[in-house]
């Protein structure tokens, strides 16, 4: 006969569906059924085993022939329920129970209105558990701290927390990691504080957050002050300086964690790769491969991913497409990175070839593909992709859109640029700064500049890009009172400040006209009001404005004042004013360094060729054009674009 020993050595060497069936039909012959006991045990067995199909089918059939069920086969049904994916099965059965609740009833329920983020259900398990005497239990409070947090109810979880009388561990971890996962960071650094222990969990949730949120002295801060360090602190930290751009310390810091013998995981192998990725320091990046193979971390999906992309960003596709080939698990990440890496390397050819051959194609991966085309100078290819996208009824993003607008811009299409901001209207898409800013300069570079006004004037939020490509807009168009008056407005709000674009185009406005005093004007402001350090730009602007109103000299001596090497526009400004002001002087000078930094500009040739002969310097003249033709410089023919109608 089967009795509650049996019974567990039984289950102890139950490793069969055809074991487990033969145990529970001699359980039921045995009569065991109405020891609460003995089927809590059996059904503890059955909720957690893979040896039946369905085991919470299973187990609730079981459990539906237990005569008076006690509190503990009552709990692991609700357990199983919750685990097993059906939290909304838990408070039906919870309404049933025949059994009153004990300790570990309620902590259950918060934990499944958890899962479902149902705060109304919460509050519920909440009442029910104070009207049964838990209210104080260390064990329930954690939970409902939990469950409060999960549901974005920060401050019942902080009410929990200080309602108790007594706090352990998880408490504090509790109420640490949900204002973490909330991103408070004041919240975060008083409960962290306050930390009778500071755990290493609670160094890695507080590590974390200050890396999100771009704090990176205060996160070294409190890693470097800790007294209990894991390997996830460890990876925290490391994680931190790769997510705000400082690589070399990442990779320093993993050095010191091999160092101190720490195991390599495979969160802390994904970011020290991405670490490596923008270094292009490849060594490093193949050290860390061979890390990867050694740890037997190669194969794992994330790894095998940060490494395309890794050798991706060292051009060296042929690595990563080795990497791609030979993976055994590929996900929708995978595709899309050495999609991006073939793009980022100029082989598109390569990349449609991959993008066809792709199973499931997400919004990124079509992204991935328009915005590939459009830097790879394809925009044409790039509309037919999203052609392509729409046909197959993926909602494009802001993201899709803003390289869409990109690629109607670089071909100069008018009309498809307005069909794409159609798109955008019929389909309620916001009008973000960046995208809204996208869309000012798509028909600002095509001429239709009451269509850029009505997008910029329609926009609920304007930040400084916005104001930027209205002012350059406008200036570029030869509307330069128009684009002053608009940079006055700029000053006036109060949501943007300008910047160094905004300046460029400020003085691409008063070169436009000649306005040399207000240029200067402007020189200085961007300096003594908004201390912007002028870059190799303004100055350019500065220097075409003085030579075109005749100030040649002060052009010339305005370059020679630069704190920087000055380029070849900035020269050839100059060069440009000198020919039309007739300072062949100076205009011999400086033709003279430009042939020698850019000895294949045939326009440069012209120009000091015309300037010879004007002062009847014939032998110059001639040797200049010898020097064209032996160093191959082509006359390039001028062009322009003309978008037909496509109407009838």
């Amino acid at each position: 006969m089967l009795t509650v020993n049996l019974l567990d050595a039984h289950l102890a060497r139950c490793f069969s569906k055809r074991h487990l069936l033969q145990i529970h039909a001699q359980f039921i012959a045995s009569g065991l059924l109405a020891d609460a006991f003995a089927a809590s045990r059996l059904l503890h067995f059955t909720t957690a085993t893979s040896l039946v199909p369905f085991p919470l089918n299973h187990s609730l059939r079981l459990f539906r022939l237990v005569h008076r069920p006690n509190v503990f086969s009552w709990n692991t049904i609700l357990r199983a329920a919750r685990l097993h994916g059906f939290p909304h099965l838990c408070l039906r059965l919870y309404a049933s129970m025949s059994a009153a609740p004990d300790a570990y009833t309620h902590p259950i329920l918060a934990a499944t209105c958890a899962d479902r983020r149902d705060v109304d259900e919460g509050c519920q398990v909440h009442c029910h558990a104070v009207r049964y005497g838990f209210g104080d239990n260390l064990y329930l409070r954690n939970a409902l701290m939990s469950m409060y947090s999960a549901c974005g109810c920060l401050g019942d979880a902080r009410r929990v927390f200080d309602a108790g009388p007594t706090s352990d561990a998880v408490s504090w971890n509790t109420i640490l990691a949900a204002y973490v996962q909330a991103g408070e960071v004041d919240q975060a650094v008083g409960v962290f504080a306050r930390m009778p222990e500071q755990s290493a969990a609670a160094v890695s949730s507080m590590v974390a957050l200050f890396g999100r949120r771009g704090m990176v002295d205060e996160a070294r801060t409190v890693f470097d002050g800790a007294e209990r360090r894991d390997v996830f602190t460890w990876t925290a930290m490391i994680s931190c300086f790769e997510r705000n751009g400082m690589f070399a310390e990442a990779l320093g810091l993993f050095s010191d964690m091999r160092g101190e013998g720490w195991p390599v995981d495979e969160a802390v192998m994904v970011s020290v790769v991405a670490a490596c990725a923008p270094s292009k320091v490849t060594r490093n990046g193949e050290a860390c491969h061979g890390l990867a193979v050694r740890a037997g971390l190669d194969s794992r999906v994330n790894v095998q991913n940060a490494l395309i992309h890794m050798y991706s960003s060292f051009l060296d596709v042929d690595a990563a497409r080795r990497l791609f080939d030979s993976a055994q698990c590929l996900d929708q990440f995978s595709w899309n990175s050495i999609i991006a890496g073939y793009l980022k390397n100029g082989c598109v050819k390569d990349a449609k070839a991959l993008f066809s051959a792709m199973p499931d194609k997400d919004n990124v991966s079509w992204t991935t593909m328009i915005s590939g085309c459009v830097q790879n100078n394809q925009s044409s290819e790039a509309l037919t992709v999203f052609d392509n996208m729409q046909a197959e009824g993926i909602r494009p993003d802001e993201v899709t859109l803003v390289s869409v607008i990109s690629s109607c811009t670089n071909i100069s299409s008018l009309e498809r640029g307005k069909s794409v901001h159609e798109f955008i209207r019929e389909n309620q898409y916001n009008i973000t700064v960046i995208l809204g800013t996208s869309l000012i300069d798509m028909y600002m570079k095509c001429g239709c500049l009451e269509s850029a006004l009505e997008v910029f004037d329609t926009m609920q939020e304007r930040g400084t890009p916005c104001w930027n490509a209205v002012i350059v807009g406008l200036a570029m168009n030869g509307l330069v009172t128009k684009s002053l008056d608009m940079f006055s407005e700029m000053e006036s709000s109060s949501t943007s400040t300008p910047n160094e674009i905004t300046f460029i185009g400020v003085l691409s406005a008063c070169r436009h006209a000649g306005l040399v005093e207000e240029g200067q004007h402007f020189f200085k402001l961007m300096q003594h009001k908004y201390y912007i350090v002028p870059n190799i730009r303004h100055y350019g602007c500065m220097v075409d404005l003085l030579g075109r109103a005749g100030y040649v000299r002060e052009a010339e001596e305005l370059i020679k004042s630069m704190p920087m090497s000055p380029d070849v526009p900035a020269w050839g400004a100059l060069l440009g004013s000198c020919w039309k002001h007739g300072d062949n002087e100076v205009g011999e000078r400086v033709g003279k360094k430009l042939v020698n930094l850019d000895p294949h500009h045939d326009g440069f040739h012209t120009v000091l060729s015309n300037i010879y002969a004007s002062e009847g310097m014939w032998q110059s003249v001639k040797d200049l054009r010898g020097s064209m033709k032996q160093r191959h410089v082509p006359k390039i023919p001028g062009s322009s674009v003309v978008e037909l109608s496509q109407s009838t």
